[in-house]
């Protein structure tokens, strides 16, 4: 799995250039769908905010009255292929499943990560039994309501449909083939975690589940650009500062792209790409690392914790 692009990141920093592109027109959005000729008013919103997958005819048409030309046009095509190239993206996996696209996105280009756990592992640590449980431990339907069936990517073509009763097998060998990206040849990312002694020993999974998980990251600490650390309760962070929720700070080899949070809500992730959002996470993940144990005392902790 070679490092690519994040279609998620390309869509983002092709919106935000748009949008810079627009306003330096001097033109108004609904100005610029009636002179594109669009039906649609809230295409250019979704372009401009990074929420839909790019057409090259309709950015073409923007980069034509917006005069872009040159290296710039050259450039902005070029990132609204990476953008629209959701399926030669998804070749990369054996198994992909919508619940688990938005992180794998992300994951698939970063030269480096950085996690925060606060209640539960974080999904690249975790092992097949773990995972299990925590996909089945998600809240059941509401009665009358439908299940979608999930989708599946096989290398060789397009994504397939699969029933939603096998949808928790699907999930979990999804989760597993993001985690290539840690031993993933050439680049691996560097990647670094501080785990909250309540993600490692809390309600995460019963006690057989739990002493694999920590056998698992005890191993994964072995790997060269895998780092983690472990927060005990007791340690105060920074200003007296309690985290709020878990997140992940993702960094991407093109200092164009933008350095982004991902925060996991129970329905769907939240992305963030804010500057000063990002530092204000970034700033947070510098006190919890400096409250945690170092790596070797961390891998002796979790080594200790096994029953």
């Amino acid at each position: 799995m070679p490092r690519g692009s994040s279609p998620i990141v390309r869509r983002q920093r092709l919106g935000a250039e748009l949008r810079r592109l627009r306003e330096q027109a001097g033109l108004t959005g609904d100005q610029v769908v009636d002179r594109v000729g669009w039906a649609a008013k809230s295409k250019l919103s979704r372009l401009e905010n990074g929420r839909s997958r790019p057409d090259l005819a309709d950015v073409l048409d923007l980069l034509d009255l917006y005069q872009v030309g040159g290296r710039d046009r050259d450039q902005l095509v070029a990132i609204t292929r990476d953008a629209g190239n959701t399926r030669g993206w998804l070749r990369a996996y054996p198994v992909m499943t919508q619940r688990q696209r938005g992180y794998a996105e992300l994951e698939a280009g970063s030269a480096g990560i950085r996690e925060y756990a606060l209640s539960i592992v974080p999904g690249l640590l975790q092992t097949p039994e773990y995972a299990r449980t925590r996909i089945l431990s998600s809240p059941a339907p509401c009665p009358g309501e439908v299940v979608p069936a999930q989708r599946a990517a096989a290398p060789s073509g397009p994504a397939v449909e699969v029933p939603a009763a096998q949808a928790p097998d699907t999930e979990v060998a999804a989760r597993l083939a993001r985690q290539a990206i840690l031993t993933r040849q050439p680049d691996p990312p560097g990647y670094e975690a501080v785990l909250d002694e309540q993600a490692v020993l809390g309600r995460g999974a019963p006690r057989a589940v739990r002493d694999g998980q920590l056998a698992h990251l005890s191993n994964l600490m072995l790997l060269p650009n895998v780092t983690i650390r472990v927060l005990l309760c007791e340690a105060p962070v920074g200003p007296e500062f309690v985290p709020y929720t878990g997140f992940s700070i993702y960094h991407f080899a093109d200092p164009e792209d933008p350095e982004t949070v991902a925060v996991e809500a129970l329905a769907r992730e939240l992305v963030i790409t804010d500057r000063m959002a990002v530092d204000r996470y970034a700033r947070v993940f510098d006190w919890l690392r400096e409250a945690a144990l170092d790596p070797v005392r961390s891998r002796a902790w979790l080594e200790s914790q096994l029953g």
